[in-house]
This record gives structure tokens, sequence and C-alpha cells, in this order.
């Protein structure tokens, strides 16, 4: 039976890769300083990731091959918290999208500026959240810390503004 593609419309805001893990493996430890780095275009390879990122070619079939987190939600944590001077790298996502609910995707095959992806489940917030954006941020997160994707088709996304 051949799978219904979703077209989605989000707008991409922010693009972020990071070469190396600032919090898995780090439980008791005090993270490592890997940057987010903002990048124009990404290249997303599919069955892999992203080229450049810390989880390219992790493990097969990896459901985290690329992670997105709305903008909106971003947007709402800083009112919530009154905090000015975080970006939304620190939640180490890779694609920043605004215009439409990540979850509405997971078990979904959907296409991005031409790139196919299969939402796999949500970006479960961690412990790690209340430090690197605020005490409570983890909590506050639960049921939107994004999405966790697999990656089904090559292409390049591009940051849409």
């Amino acid at each position: 039976m051949m799978q219904t593609v979703v077209c989605v419309d989000l707008e991409i805001r922010h693009l972020f890769v990071s070469s190396g893990h600032n919090y898995v493996g780090h439980k008791g430890k005090s993270p490592s300083d890997h940057a987010s780095v903002e990048m124009p275009e990404i290249r997303c390879i599919a069955g892999k990731g992203i080229a450049g990122d810390r989880y390219f070619d992790f493990k097969k079939e990896y459901k985290g091959q690329i992670t997105f987190f709305e903008e909106e939600t971003y947007q709402n944590l800083c009112l919530q918290f009154g905090v000015w001077d975080r970006g939304p790298e620190v939640f180490r996502r890779n694609v920043i999208t605004r215009g439409g609910r990540l979850n509405q995707l997971i078990g979904l095959e959907f296409e991005l500026q031409g790139v196919r992806f299969f939402g796999k489940e949500e970006c479960r917030p961690c412990f790690w959240m209340d430090a690197a954006f605020a005490p409570g941020a983890e909590v506050a997160m639960k049921g939107r810390g994004g999405l966790r994707a697999e990656i089904r088709s090559d292409g390049w996304l591009r940051r849409s503004c």
C-alpha cells in the first residue's frame, strides 16, 4: 500500500548543526560546549541525517536524523520565563519552524522544500532544558518539545527568511 505524502507549508526560520554532543552521555557531569551553528542551508541525506551534524550516520534507522522545533513554542517560553538572552539554538533542534503544529506530523510522511521526511515522535524535553533555558523549562515543554524525524530523500533545506 502506497503511503500518502503530506506537503507542509512551514516557514523555516533557523537551521542549526552541531559537531558534538553537549548533553548526551553527560548525566552527572557538566555539559560540553559544542556550539549549535546557524546555517543558511543544510544538506539532508536519506537514512543518514544532516551532513556535518553530530547525529549524521549515528545508527541505522535512527529516529532523530533531523529534529524540528516550533518558533511559536520558543517565543511562548521566552514570555513565560522572562528569558530574553537565549536564542532557539539552546534547545539543540536542527530546524526552527513557524506556521504549523509539528506533533500533527507524527506517523506521517511529509515533504518540506522538496525533501521527504517521516515524523517519528515528539522530541521529548529532558532535564537539561532547565539548565540550557530556564528552571521549569522541561515541564513547560512537555507535549511541545519538537519533532524527531527520519530523512527519506536527499535534498537541501534553506531558511525561508
